[in-house]
């Protein structure tokens, strides 16, 4: 990994994070460089940039320094659910099955 990389700085708690988490630093610019969005992050100054790969949302939260130039603070992921797929996968779930069953037998329900 590159503090470097991309023409921005990383600080070594972001790099730290991206091998912990797993996520490519190449990703994480790519979020960074070209997100699908973007907010005002809890920090002065700072703000998170958002990008979706398939089933995962990497998050990567950046801000200027004193020279005016660009740190990645720190890089996390996280799963995306689709609504249908949330419905499906609880629905099969242990406690989304157990429910349905047990409301089916209270209200003799097939």
């Amino acid at each position: 990994m590159d503090q470097n990389f991309g023409g921005v700085i990383w600080t070594n708690h972001a790099l730290q994070r991206l091998k912990e988490r797993g996520i490519k630093q190449g990703d994480a610019w790519a979020t960074f460089n070209r997100p699908d969005q973007s907010r005002y992050a809890k920090s002065k100054g700072a703000w998170v940039y958002y990008k979706t790969y398939g089933t995962e949302k990497i998050e990567v939260v950046a801000k200027k320094n004193e020279q005016n130039k660009w740190v990645i603070l720190t890089v996390w992921s996280r799963p995306v659910y689709d609504q249908h797929t949330y419905q499906k996968d609880y629905k099969n779930s242990a406690r989304g099955g157990f429910a349905i069953n047990l409301l089916k037998k209270i209200f003799k329900v097939q």
